[in-house]
């Protein structure tokens, strides 16, 4: 999941997109702009998986966090809305992941909400996969989305090792410990602009404040 998309400003609009007597989400005729602003808010990854997601009604899907069917309220509401990637969509059920595999069931922590701290409830492995020390959270990372599927885990993974290496670079070049100043400066060069991220770089950001966290300030 896209820790950076989680303080993501929203586009500047109302909270609930305009609305009809006739209007609803199957309905509304400008998708089109609702897929550019969620693509770009996030940053070009999708909002679960942290994979790439193009602009485009075959590149991408909008996410209704509170699905339409039980939350009908919130199927235009804009910030019940991600961009979310295919996600597996006509594979086998066990090979589908993110939005497609969720489907109607409900996420207890939305991504791109601020005051759900998504950031401090994941963890990484040495092996790519991705955990939460909230036990129903975990179930829902595993089952709902499916994101330790081995693809998903190994892109991960090769994320981790790049930093990791990064890290022991750092060490040689420098005979001992790498300053703060350079783990603050490779996570801001992995997240700053406003253009599109790398995928899964956020593993890297998640382990360099991991190290952060424990140097002195």
């Amino acid at each position: 999941m896209n820790e950076d998309d989680h303080q993501r400003p929203r586009a500047p609009k109302s909270d609930t997109t305009s609305l009809t007597a006739n209007c609803d989400y199957d309905n509304y005729a400008d998708k089109a702009a609702l897929r550019r602003a969620l693509v770009t808010e996030q940053r070009g990854i999708c909002c679960y998986c942290m994979g790439r997601i193009r602009n485009g009604p075959g590149t991408m899907k909008i996410e209704h966090w509170r699905c339409k069917s039980r939350y009908p309220a919130e199927q235009l509401n804009y910030r019940n809305l991600l961009a979310a990637c295919p996600g597996g969509e006509g594979q086998p059920q066990h090979l589908q992941h993110c939005d497609t595999r969720k489907g109607d069931q409900d996420m207890k922590w939305n991504p791109a909400d601020p005051n759900h701290h998504i950031e401090t409830r994941l963890r990484y492995e040495l092996d790519g996969t991705i955990r939460s020390d909230d036990p129903d959270f975990d179930q829902q990372l595993n089952e709902t989305l499916n994101l330790n599927l081995p693809f998903l885990k190994n892109n991960r993974k090769a994320v981790l090792d790049a930093v990791l290496k990064w890290w022991q670079s750092e060490k040689r070049r420098r005979n001992g410990s790498v300053p703060r100043y350079r783990f603050e400066r490779e996570r801001n060069r992995r997240t700053a602009g406003n253009g599109d991220l790398e995928p899964f770089c956020q593993v890297a950001v998640w382990w360099l404040e991991q190290r952060l966290a424990r140097s002195d300030p």
